[in-house]
């Protein structure tokens, strides 16, 4: 994907078709209102519009294939219609068959939150259609990873992982640049995990593989704002991201584009300033 060969911060656009994720729930079910979001999240400066029908967050339930292809694929081939050649369409999912479905309608990325465990056949899928993939590191699955997660080393073990991964990746196929890592920002960790990888990002942006970080709206930074509603989260995820920028982070999984993009942008500017 030529995106990845650009240098600046890459902001993804999250777009949840879904009933149950944690914080945009049920608001994009509808095809004509997930369309409007997606187009509405590229004019605000999205790179990348990533699309899911299934949620993950803590306690979520499993969705079959059947099911997300049913509610991504309209969206997909709509949004694709309709977008600038320039945004590239993701598909979150851990399921080939779902990723299959939504490559064929023009999804040109493949965001997997299990780092293709749950369906090692999705690495080959990236291989074969030549597309980037993100694995992320979680600790259990969506339903138990918030069940005492317990590490010794959080930031050693999680990179060691996920460069474990890399190699089941490229084993698969998938070649080097088109390898994305996401150490899954409460996906299994507590609070001071999180923070734990954020102070210590460098760690894995020093692997040489493109680094993509999700905090968007996250429970732990609400905990520390003292803030219960998870929309008012901006200001806190903008902290992130510069932070992110700073590190050497590639991507940003965001809710709130326009704010994200802004602080990205700014945070660019200044690293690249001297």
């Amino acid at each position: 994907m030529k995106l990845l060969q650009s240098e600046k911060p890459i902001i993804m656009g999250i777009l949840n078709v879904t009933a149950d994720s944690f914080s945009d729930g049920g608001k994009f079910l509808d095809v004509d209102a997930a369309v409007i979001h997606g187009l509405r999240m590229a004019e605000e400066g999205a790179d990348i519009i990533d699309v899911g029908g299934e949620s993950t967050r803590p306690g979520a339930e499993r969705v079959e294939p059947a099911a997300q292809i049913e509610r991504i694929l309209p969206v997909i081939e709509r949004l694709r219609g309709q977008l600038p050649e320039h945004v590239i369409l993701s598909i979150d999912t851990t399921r080939a068959g779902v990723a299959a479905a939504a490559l064929d309608a023009g999804a040109g990325m493949i965001n997997d939150v299990s780092a293709g465990r749950d369906d090692p056949l999705i690495l080959e899928l990236a291989a074969d259609r030549k597309v980037p993939v993100a694995l992320m590191h979680m600790q259990g699955t969506p339903a138990t990873m918030q069940d005492a997660p317990h590490y010794d080393d959080a930031v050693e073990e999680i990179r060691a992982f996920l460069l474990q991964r890399t190699e089941a990746a490229e084993a698969a196929g998938v070649a080097p640049g088109d390898i994305i890592l996401d150490p899954g920002i409460g996906f299994g960790k507590t609070r001071e995990h999180n923070l734990q990888l954020l102070a210590r990002l460098d760690r894995f942006v020093d692997s040489g593989y493109a680094v993509m970080l999700g905090t968007s709206r996250k429970r732990f930074m609400g905990a520390i704002c003292r803030v219960d509603v998870f929309s008012e989260l901006i200001g806190a995820t903008c902290a992130t991201t510069a932070l992110g920028v700073m590190a050497g982070v590639r991507l940003f999984r965001v809710h709130d584009v326009t704010a994200n993009r802004q602080a990205a942008d700014v945070a660019w500017a200044i690293k690249n300033s001297e």
